[in-house]
């Protein structure tokens, strides 16, 4: 099965996701949810500082309990390859190296270790932005010339995988922005957020590295301005917009055999959590659900930074979710198993189409001025699909934008088809 909300989950308790299912609704409650803190502010660190990463190893002194919780996160160390269990991704991200090498993710305690055992090609430093704090130590220092860094030419300036720095800087306690392109993105919008939620937006969104001919090439740029166009229908205008140097629409890679400019999505949780049908984004925080409230031996309360699934958490689950849930296991399972069974009927349907297109141009039958129409829609398609297929709660997050994105993946491709069949 593709990531699961219940059980182990490989990916989700290997990725700080954002707050719970949406298959209910209501207003704020009390008990084991958190509060937010009267007056706290996200804080965005200064561009320009010398700041230095202090390690997560430096604070385990101070935070004896809370380290320990970020370190029990080596335990969730299960990888797959998504491409052998889903075979159809060759064909589908055929001309990226996706294609080949897209494994499971796991906890944040491997970042740097997976980004360096991936088969995935590295030629610029723009790969460590989700993977290091020592990374954005080096942007807010530098300036955003940093990413254009030959990959291995910052290697040995990396030491310490997603830790304390990422999220606090080293302020504990405060939730502080280190990575500058999200303040850039939402502008004012970063203070209208819970701070819960917006530290997990620092990498849990959709982004891209920029154009040839852009201001900032191989910088990473989120496809929208503030919180009224962050929505995949404007997310793709802006991608549709966006030119590369030889006048077409910006692409993520180019399928060899069809030609269609694709648009890889990476990981749109906060964009999905946010979106319009979302039932618990007024309410709770990502760390609401993913950080629970623990206790010690002396008992005294702290915050788990042992990042997991809800469901993990019977506190959580037998109290502040029974109020609208009898069964949340069984929810989110509904939800999952529905979402999951229409992304890989439609993701096959892709797979075809895309040999159906292939043999077609591969015939040199047709000039492009008929064969671009098809190929427009045979992108917005797999936008749509990919939209859900890398966000990693399988709908749970937002299962009314999850079924808006794959009905429009099915539209289009239903488009595309048309089209090919009138050639």
């Amino acid at each position: 099965m593709k990531r699961q909300f219940f059980g182990i989950p490989a990916a989700l308790i290997a990725l700080v996701l954002m707050a719970a299912l949406s298959g209910c609704s209501g207003g704020p409650k009390t008990g084991t949810v958190r509060e937010r803190r009267p007056g706290q502010r996200v804080q965005v660190v200064q561009s320009g500082s010398g700041v230095s990463v202090r390690k997560a190893s430096d604070w385990a002194k101070d935070y004896p309990d809370i380290h320990a919780s970020y370190l029990r996160n080596a335990a969730n160390n299960e990888n797959y390859s998504y491409v052998e269990t889903y075979p159809m991704l060759g064909v589908v991200y055929e001309g990226m190296a996706f294609n080949r090498f897209y494994n499971s993710a796991r906890g944040h305690v491997f970042t740097v270790e997976d980004l360096y055992a991936t088969g995935r090609p590295h030629p610029l430093a723009n790969c460590f932005a989700c993977k290091t704090p020592d990374f954005h130590a080096a942007v807010i220092a530098k300036g955003v010339e940093v990413y254009r860094t030959p990959f291995d030419e910052m290697r040995p300036q990396i030491s310490e995988p997603v830790s304390c720095f990422n999220c606090h800087a080293n302020e504990p306690g405060e939730i502080t922005i280190t990575h500058l392109y999200l303040s850039q993105a939402l502008g004012q919008d970063l203070y209208s957020v819970n701070p819960g939620s917006i530290a997990c937006a620092q990498c849990h969104v959709e982004y891209h590295f920029g154009t040839p001919n852009s201001a900032t090439p191989s910088a990473v740029i989120l496809p929208y301005q503030g919180l009224s166009s962050m929505n995949p229908d404007a997310m793709l205008k802006y991608y549709n917009d966006l030119q590369m140097p030889d006048g077409g629409s910006f692409y993520d890679y180019i399928n060899p055999r069809t030609g269609v400019r694709q648009i890889k999505i990476q990981h749109p949780e906060f964009e999905t959590f946010y979106g319009q049908g979302s039932n618990h984004s007024g309410t709770y925080a990502c760390a609401d659900c993913h950080m629970p409230t623990a206790v010690n031996a002396q008992k005294k309360t702290y915050i788990s930074h042992e990042w997991m699934s809800p469901l993990k958490n019977p506190d959580l689950v037998n109290g502040e979710c029974a109020s609208c849930h009898v069964n949340l296991a069984a929810d989110v399972g509904r939800i999952q198993n529905l979402a999951h069974d229409r992304s890989i009927s439609i993701g096959k349907a892709i797979e075809a189409f895309t040999e159906e297109l292939a043999a077609a141009v591969a015939s040199e039958r047709y000039g492009n001025d008929r064969l671009n129409p098809i190929r427009q829609a045979a992108r917005e398609s797999q936008f749509y699909w990919d939209f859900v297929w890398v966000e990693n709660s399988n709908g749970a997050h937002n299962s009314r934008l999850t079924h808006q994105c794959l009905d429009k993946a099915e539209a289009r491709l239903n488009e595309a088809r048309s089209l090919l069949r009138q050639l």
